[in-house]
């Protein structure tokens, strides 16, 4: 989505509760391809991404997650690798997210998987490769190159031999991710990750949950801007 909305509130575990609809300006967008259900609400209960077990969990979180883990404001980021307008995030928005808020201990920021396969044929398997990648703690290059090469592979009949280029590329141990690929957990954990986010609310990409509120769109840094700053003081005067 190219279009910058506040959708509600979510609370974060992955993304739990409901919230009032509100707008702050709109841009354009991929949304998925499914409606809502009759009467049901922007933004509802989620329930949590299927767990690879204990540490490795946590581990597989962490190396998608850049910035303090002290910072006042928590940014998850839904997203699809196929996704222009994720792309335009990434290019457009998120260096200067990272100089002005991350690299500044002011925001910690979180990958959330969700792939649009109704619309991007490609994702789920691009989305499965950057998570085995991040087994390995290559996940932010995988990522990077993912976005960087997207007109390359989105149109591909089989993206998987260029996957694996990719990841060379990223200085992956490509044994591991092939075996990481065949195991089938990490396709069980990009699903379940999307099939949270879509409960909590998210319905199309890029999506933003900003200290538990959901926005939808490419977040235009200077859209952005006095959305963190606001919060930032507000957290910042409690302490």
């Amino acid at each position: 989505m190219n279009r910058t909305v506040v959708i509600g509130s979510v609370a974060a575990g992955l993304l739990v509760g409901l919230g009032a609809v509100g707008l702050l300006g709109r841009r354009g967008g991929a949304p998925v391809a499914q409606a809502n259900a009759p009467g049901q609400s922007a933004a509802v209960a989620a329930t949590a991404p299927p767990s690879l077990g204990g540490q490795a969990d946590e581990l597989m979180l962490a190396a998608r997650t850049r910035g303090a883990d002290q910072a006042p404001i928590v940014i998850y980021e839904v997203s699809d690798f196929q996704c222009p307008f994720c792309r335009q995030f990434w290019a457009e928005t998120l260096p200067a997210l990272e100089r002005e808020y991350i690299n500044r201990g002011k925001v910690r920021l979180t990958f959330i998987n969700f792939p649009i396969p109704q619309l991007h044929a490609n994702a789920q398997a691009a989305h499965e490769v950057a998570m085995c990648a991040a087994q390995q703690d290559k996940f932010w290059r995988m990522h990077d190159l993912l976005y960087q090469h997207q007109g390359a592979w989105a149109g591909l009949p089989d993206p998987g031999p260029y996957f694996l280029g990719l990841a060379d590329s990223a200085r992956a141990d490509r044994k591991g991710l092939e075996t990481c690929l065949g195991g089938g957990r990490i396709r069980q954990l990009v699903q379940g990750e999307a099939q949270a986010s879509w409960n909590a609310g998210v319905r199309s990409t890029p999506s933003f949950i900003v200290q538990g509120l959901l926005m939808a769109g490419t977040a235009p840094i200077g859209q952005l801007r006095p959305i963190l700053d606001s919060i930032y003081a507000a957290r910042t005067e409690k302490r």
